[in-house]
């Protein structure tokens, strides 16, 4: 599981910076058609991987809370980890409507397409694209947040939840 959480925060960075990058790439940049090829790629094998991740969870039992952990700090927990997968989820499926917006299917690394199911609205890749960006955003700032918290478990209340992790 410490495999899929630190893939996970590999590619999760990965993908939103390559999503900065493309951002800025104008029409007859070289990389304007293949960063858009790999973004789509590597964030549906990114889905995969945290669906992966949630059968796991169900599957097996998780790691307990350390007993120095006060009831907030453990609710907390929860919640901030229920969020990032909603953000997670909410990247996944704006990226799919933005991916299949013109009705055509997304390649997965040109192994196999990804089918475009429906066109859910009008102006979708716009819309979509919207979603996405706030999700992106939102999900990297709750990482900070994460992070900020193991570190404060380790260096303030000096437990070993990093280590755990680590």
């Amino acid at each position: 599981m410490r495999l899929f959480h630190w893939s996970t925060v590999l590619l999760v960075f990965g993908l939103f910076g390559v999503g900065l990058w493309m951002r800025s790439l104008g029409y007859y940049d070289p990389l304007y058609q293949v960063l858009p090829y790999w973004h789509k790629s590597v964030g549906f094998l990114l889905a995969g991987l945290v669906v992966i991740r949630l059968l796991g969870r169900w599957l097996f039992t998780q790691p307990e809370p350390l007993a120095s952990h006060q009831p907030w700090e453990r609710r907390l927990a929860h919640l901030m980890h229920w969020l990032l997968y909603g953000l997670l989820f909410g990247l996944f499926v704006s990226g799919y409507l933005i991916a299949t917006a013109d009705n055509r299917p997304a390649s997965f690394f040109g192994w196999f397409d990804i089918p475009a199911l429906f066109t859910a609205f009008d102006n979708q890749e716009d819309v979509a694209g919207l979603i996405h960006e706030i999700c992106a955003w939102s999900l990297i700032g709750l990482v900070a947040l994460h992070a900020l918290a193991a570190l404060k478990h380790h260096w303030l209340d000096k437990d070993d939840t990093l280590k755990r992790m680590l």
